[in-house]
């Protein structure tokens, strides 16, 4: 009797723990989806701090000290056109060159040059193109040093519109810089120069370079070529880096009178190979 009085006290505690173990299961759950249903709006909203802030910081333009501006710009610039930007026996002034100038110069690297005494037995020489030695911020905010230096003048960066007419551009090209840089923008060559290939430069680069005349390049005003003809020209030459070759195999773009010559020398040439093989069947 006692032992199975014990077996039926042990059986009702056993089912009174599991009962127990199911009833706090069930709290548990319960408690736990109400508070992650009153905890979702805060959780979406931290998910999207998470997210979002580090993001909108990581692409934030770094602000550019004047300071930091001034040290650079003694460190690489004023060792040729000086400390008031006013030039020395290494460089030339920056008085009245225009903000344009100053754009073109440094988005294609090529100023600072790397070796100012180089230059000083020949200044003229020809500076190519390299990859940018400052970003974007660096270089906007050096402009603003040298217009602070040397006053406002010279020719602006262009606003330019990336949808002018392209046909247009096209004329205008081969009117004013065919001549120069080849009829498909890749370069040619000059007396003791090189006109260089137009492939990598950017909008901004070939409204400048057009306003400024960088080396032997003559500057073109509003008078030669307006704002809206500025427009269709840089759309056409930003064309040429990617053209639509229609008709076959481009060639290399040598031109007409190449790629006819090329086409001349191929069909004469199978022309002839096969006068021959008929007349030695014969």
């Amino acid at each position: 009797m006692p032992s199975e009085r014990s077996g039926r006290r042990r059986q009702r505690v056993g089912i009174v723990s599991a009962g127990a173990v199911a009833a706090a299961a069930r709290l548990t759950t319960r408690s736990i989806c109400t508070r992650l249903l009153f905890a979702t709006p805060f959780l979406l909203a931290g998910t999207a701090a998470l997210f979002l802030v580090p993001r909108a910081h990581a692409t934030a333009p770094k602000q550019v000290q004047p300071a930091e501006i001034e040290r650079l710009y003694l460190a690489d610039c004023a060792i040729c056109h000086g400390a008031d930007a006013r030039g020395t026996n290494r460089g030339p002034t920056l008085v009245g060159v225009g903000r344009a100038s100053l754009d073109y110069y440094l988005t294609t690297g090529r100023m600072p040059i790397s070796d100012p005494n180089r230059f000083l037995g020949d200044p003229d020489q020809d500076i190519t193109r390299h990859k940018a030695f400052y970003t974007p911020g660096v270089i906007t905010a050096l402009e603003d040093h040298v217009e602070r230096l040397t006053g406002p003048g010279g020719p602006p960066v262009p606003d330019l519109n990336p949808n002018a007419n392209r046909a247009a551009g096209g004329e205008i090209f081969r009117l004013q810089c065919a001549a120069c840089h080849a009829w498909a923008g890749d370069g040619g060559a000059l007396l003791h120069r090189e006109a260089p290939q137009l492939h990598e430069a950017t909008p901004n680069q070939i409204g400048d370079a057009v306003r400024v005349g960088p080396g032997l390049m003559p500057a073109f005003g509003d008078a030669a070529i307006d704002g809206r003809q500025l427009d269709q020209l840089v759309v056409y030459v930003r064309y040429l880096a990617h053209p639509e070759d229609r008709g076959g195999d481009p060639l290399w773009h040598l031109g007409p009178v190449a790629e006819g010559l090329a086409a001349w020398a191929i069909a004469m040439t199978v022309l002839l190979l096969t006068i021959r093989w008929i007349g030695e069947r014969k």
